[in-house]
């Protein structure tokens, strides 16, 4: 008997443009011991559906229309809040994508922590404890005596997510949803969780549901794969027959989205057009007309729209767009206590020189806390140096005034990591677009609109969609709306932190090409970040990569990926997920 059971699961949002089937029919089971993934599209029902099952879908404006979850004999759709609290946290627990969001600020880890032990168990706070210390140092924590007392911001991502695991796995739990636990993890780290996540499943017997839109992620970790698209499944199967001998054509196009390592220089693969509007009924045969081609078309014509396309500008190495000279960004070390002395300073930047020449995209790899985003925080002076210049154009952006870098802002933007955090929620997709268009005045107020418009279709958005606030989209959706906004001014330069790390295969492929045809027909200069090298390699003409503040290998893209000189360069590129068949 499955240890789970779901049937017909429907749950809809009932919105102001219509009832939005999130979820519509969805049934599955999952057995005792077994990892099973769902992979979909942005917005395709994956994480609603595992809100569903653990009773936290905002109601209104969401309700569960119909089906069952039988888990142990209690069916998890309809029992009384009570039973739903006995099991939630208890038996069932879930990790978020974001852990920062998902952990409280203002608490110490610890007491996060236990807190589903003092909920669930009787036991006393200094016995809660020390199984909090137990858990930490299970899931690798260093020093984890000390490091349960800090807060969530005085660790990197990779850790606060080890901090979510130990949180969701206090308890001992049957089930452990994990719902997108990865996403923002460099490839090291996330290797190192995801073998954390299949020890510990093993040592505790616990079944997993393991939500991502990360190919390789599911290929080397879940027993079996199914498919999700427009809220409901496609497709399912153990993992390798799925990636042997996937069926449906929505499983064979998010295969062939994935930015291969040998893929350099061509367009990716993308799946035309965009997913079907869920606050309409949607017949089998439109849900299938997306996918509706041949074999090798999408390639075939990406290729022709390549070679009818402007070529792209040699780079002329003397043409020097950004020059980074000796750039050290220090922070302060911690004080402890009323008249404790502050600890050595973190050497986030550490002495950087590198230039980018005009028209140049610049990958920049590395570990979660080697520097990358604070280098390009402190290129965008969001972070002051603590020496250095930074010269755009030939204006030192470090000793300008503020009306001088003022005048530059327009030529130098910025996609962010976390896309929640840099929208604003009070405002509208349509306001957050507009905003820069009439503050730079970019075009005339008539023609506003037509230009926001413009700018969702070219990060795959629809436009009927403008009128929605940042949390009315998944965090994907949430991530093209930012590179809009960072596109509005036609800048010369980006720095695109991340740019692509919360979106499934098929965005990326979109976002990736989109970002090379626009540094073809515009000479855009692109600055990289990202931990995916797969993705670093295909997009950039050099690389660099940094460890521990500093950059200790830098060269053709070709060359870094294929003869790496440094031991680093070398364990970063071992440890990418590829698609077993």
């Amino acid at each position: 008997m499955p240890l789970l059971s779901v049937t017909d699961l429907r749950t809809y949002f009932h919105t102001r443009s219509g009832v939005y089937r999130a979820v519509d029919g969805v049934s599955f089971h999952l057995e005792r011991g077994e990892i099973l993934g769902i992979v979909g599209e942005s917005g395709s029902g994956k994480s609603v559906t595992c809100y569903s099952l653990m009773g936290l879908v905002p109601q209104p404006p969401g309700r569960i229309e119909s089906g069952s979850a039988m888990f142990d004999g209690v069916d998890l759709l309809h029992c009384s809040p009570k039973q739903a609290r006995s099991i939630r946290g208890k038996r069932i627990s879930m990790i978020f994508q974001d852990p920062m969001t998902s952990l409280n600020p203002f608490t110490r880890v610890s007491d996060q922590i236990i807190e589903p032990l003092l909920i669930h168990e009787k036991i006393s706070r200094k016995a809660a404890l020390a199984r909090a210390l137990e858990m930490l140092e299970a899931v690798g924590i260093t020093d984890a005596a000390q490091r349960m007392h800090n807060y969530p911001h005085e660790f990197s991502g990779g850790m606060r997510q080890r901090v979510m695991i130990a949180m969701a796995l206090i308890t001992r739990p049957d089930i452990l949803i994990a719902d997108e636990p990865t996403t923002a993890l460099d490839v090291t780290v996330q290797a190192q969780i995801l073998a954390l996540i299949k020890k510990l499943q093993r040592e505790f017997g616990m079944a997993v549901i393991f939500v991502t839109h990360d190919l390789g992620v599911v290929s080397g970790l879940c027993d079996r794969v199914q498919v999700m698209y427009a809220g409901r499944i496609m497709e399912t199967a153990d993992t390798r027959t799925l990636f042997r001998n996937p069926q449906h054509p929505y499983t064979k196009a998010l295969q062939r989205c994935v930015p291969a390592l040998q893929e350099k220089g061509r367009p990716l693969f993308t799946i035309p057009g965009l997913p079907p509007d869920l606050s309409k009924p949607i017949s089998e045969t439109e849900l299938l007309a997306r996918f509706q081609f041949p074999a090798d078309d999408s390639e075939a014509a990406a290729a022709a729209k390549t070679s009818s396309a402007p070529a792209r500008a040699p780079i002329n190495p003397s043409d020097t767009i950004l020059e980074v000279k000796d750039v050290s960004t220090h922070f302060a070390g911690r004080v402890t206590g009323l008249f404790g002395k502050p600890s050595a300073p973190v050497r986030a930047v550490d002495g950087v020189s590198f230039s980018v020449s005009r028209g140049e995209v610049i990958g920049l790899v590395g570990e979660s806390g080697s520097g990358k985003s604070t280098l390009g925080r402190t290129i965008m002076q969001l972070v002051p140096p603590t020496s250095g210049a930074v010269i755009l154009e030939g204006k030192n952006l470090t000793t300008g005034t503020a009306a001088e870098f003022s005048a530059v802002r327009r030529d130098l933007q910025m996609v962010f990591q976390d896309p929640f955090a840099s929208l604003n929620p009070r405002m509208t997709i349509f306001a957050t677009l507009a905003e820069p268009l009439i503050a730079h005045q970019v075009c005339k107020r008539s023609e506003v609109t037509g230009r926001v418009v413009e700018l969702m279709r070219q990060v795959g958005l629809p436009p009927r969609d403008m009128q929605k606030y940042p949390h009315e989209f998944s965090g994907g959706q949430r991530q093209r709306i930012a590179i809009a906004r960072a596109l509005a001014l036609n800048p010369k330069v980006i720095i695109a932190d991340e740019p692509v790390s919360a979106l499934d295969v098929s965005i990326q492929a979109q976002i990736l090409n989109l970002l090379a045809d626009l540094v073809r027909r515009l000479n855009l200069t692109l600055i990289f970040i990202s931990h995916d090298l797969s993705v670093v390699k295909h997009i950039s003409d050099r690389i660099a990569v940094m460890y521990h503040g500093k950059i200790v290998e830098m060269g053709p893209a070709l060359d870094v990926m294929e003869r790496p000189q440094h031991d680093y360069t070398r364990t970063l590129l071992s440890a990418i997920p590829r698609i077993e068949r």
